[in-house]
């Protein structure tokens, strides 16, 4: 059952996510092993945060911009380590994947997320 605090919570959920991984396949024609792209779950509801945090680069004393983004998505919802996380939100399709283990809690995870650049 449900609890009223994760209806609640979801309730803020304004995004839907794609979590893909990355599949060894062996080819037995080339007999090569690649890997393949996998769609571990589509669609998920989720909410994508962010923050923006400014250092100071201690080399050359130039501000840097870092922005880190967090998804808040149902505890159910498995994501190994080096998932790719495709986020719809607001009319924008953003690609992430994860940079840190889940925060778990009872009623949803927080998972801490990076831009994706290209597969470990």
């Amino acid at each position: 059952m449900v609890s009223a605090v994760r209806t609640a919570i979801e309730s803020l959920y304004a995004g839907r996510c794609t979590i893909i991984t990355r599949q060894k396949q062996f080819d037995p024609v080339t007999k090569r092993t690649e890997f393949i792209e996998t769609v571990l779950t589509e669609d998920q509801p989720c909410r994508l945060s962010y923050k923006s945090t400014s250092a100071t680069d201690t080399a050359d004393h130039t501000a840097a911009i870092r922005q880190s983004a967090v998804l808040f998505i149902g505890p159910d919802v498995a994501a190994p380590a080096g998932s790719k996380f495709v986020v719809t939100q607001h009319g924008r399709t953003l690609a992430f994947q994860r940079s840190g283990q889940p925060a778990a809690y009872t009623n949803h995870q927080e998972i801490p997320l990076v831009p994706f650049e290209r597969w470990a």
